[in-house]
């Protein structure tokens, strides 16, 4: 075991699953699965833009496409989307990471999400909300009037448990 820790503070690879949980592996298959959306086993530009159109952006730049695309080193396979996620979240504070997931369904940077898009990304995608708990979401954090959800909001009151504004 000491030469794994060694090899891992000397800044050497360290072996991706150990790294997250079996129920975080899991989830973050669940992602990875819905963002290929060729089922070709690597996420592709294409597979990227598509994933995008699904939750309503269709107006992504090519070159934002391949500069996501650019941060790994390869393909983006399986083995090298959890390491990437894993250098992404290293030390991150998890209400960065909250945050930060967010921000994809923000590509204008308003701080805000349409009800209607992360409504149906939770009622269709991986880990599927019961009608209840989208119920339970709205009382939780209501739209404003123009329908938009405070995303940074819900990633403090997840975080530290109270609402920022009181």
């Amino acid at each position: 075991m000491a030469p794994k820790v060694a090899k891992r503070r000397a800044g050497g690879s360290t072996n991706v699953t150990s790294i997250f949980d079996q129920t975080q592996i899991r989830e973050f298959k669940e992602a990875f699965t819905v963002i290929d959306q060729n089922r070709d086993g690597f996420i592709s530009k294409d597979d990227l833009k598509d994933t995008f159109a699904v939750m309503g952006c269709i107006n992504v730049k090519n070159e934002e496409l391949e500069a996501m695309l650019k941060e790994s080193s390869g393909p983006i396979n399986f083995t090298s989307f959890l390491t990437m996620f894993g250098e992404k979240l290293k030390g991150a504070h998890p209400e960065d990471v909250i945050t930060s997931a967010f921000k994809v369904l923000d590509p204008e940077n308003t701080g805000t999400i349409k009800k209607e898009m992360l409504e149906e990304l939770l009622l269709t995608q991986c880990d599927r909300f019961s009608n209840e708990e989208i119920k339970n979401l709205w009382t939780a954090f209501p739209p404003d009037v123009a329908g938009n959800v405070d995303y940074k909001n819900i990633s403090y009151i997840i975080t530290h448990g109270e609402d920022k504004n009181e």
